[in-house]
C-alpha cells in the first residue's frame, strides 16, 4: 500500500513517432494516443520520412511498421542504428506477421520490443507509458553522461 507521501503515478508524457503507411492503423494509433494527453504524436507514412523525422525530432519512442511502401522496417532500424545504440530513443516494431526473421534482426540491432497488430487499447495503455518512462530515463542518463564528460 502506498504511503500518504507517495506521489501518484505520473501521466505518461513524451513524443511518439509512428511510422505507419496504412491509414486505418495510423487512425487507431491516433485514437489510442489521444487518450494520453501528455503524449505528442508525430506521423510518417514512409520509412524514409520516418528516418528523417526521427533524426530531426528525436522522439522518445518510435512505433515502426515493419512493412512500409518504400523501405522495410528493418532498413529503418539500420538507418537509425546509431541513435538507437546511444539510447536516444526506443523503437517498438509493429507487425501483423508471426515472429519473423526480420523482427529477430531488428531486435538484434536494438529495437526494444515488438507488438502484434492489430494494436489493442489494453496493450498500448499498459506498455506505452512504461516504454516512455524508460526512454526518458535513458535520455536523462545520456545527458548526465554528456555533462560530466565535458
Amino acid at each position: 500500500m502506498p504511503s500518504p507521501t507517495t506521489p501518484p503515478a505520473a501521466e505518461p508524457a513524451g513524443t511518439v513517432l509512428c511510422i505507419e503507411d496504412h491509414p486505418v492503423n495510423m487512425a487507431l494509433v491516433e485514437a489510442l494516443l489521444a487518450r494520453l494527453p501528455g503524449v505528442t504524436l508525430l506521423k510518417a507514412d514512409t520509412g524514409r520520412e520516418g528516418v528523417r523525422l526521427a533524426l530531426e525530432a528525436q522522439p522518445d519512442l518510435v512505433l515502426l511498421d515493419m512493412h512500409l511502401p518504400d523501405i522495410s522496417g528493418l532498413d529503418v532500424v539500420r538507418a537509425l542504428n546509431e541513435p538507437i545504440a546511444q539510447r536516444r530513443f526506443r523503437v517498438i516494431l509493429l507487425t501483423a506477421d508471426s515472429f519473423s526473421i526480420e523482427v529477430v534482426k531488428a531486435m538484434s540491432l536494438g529495437a526494444h520490443a515488438y507488438w502484434h497488430k492489430p494494436l489493442g487499447a489494453e496493450r498500448v495503455h499498459a506498455e506505452l507509458p512504461r516504454a516512455l518512462r524508460e526512454a526518458r530515463a535513458d535520455r536523462e542518463r545520456l545527458q548526465r553522461r554528456g555533462s560530466t564528460s565535458g
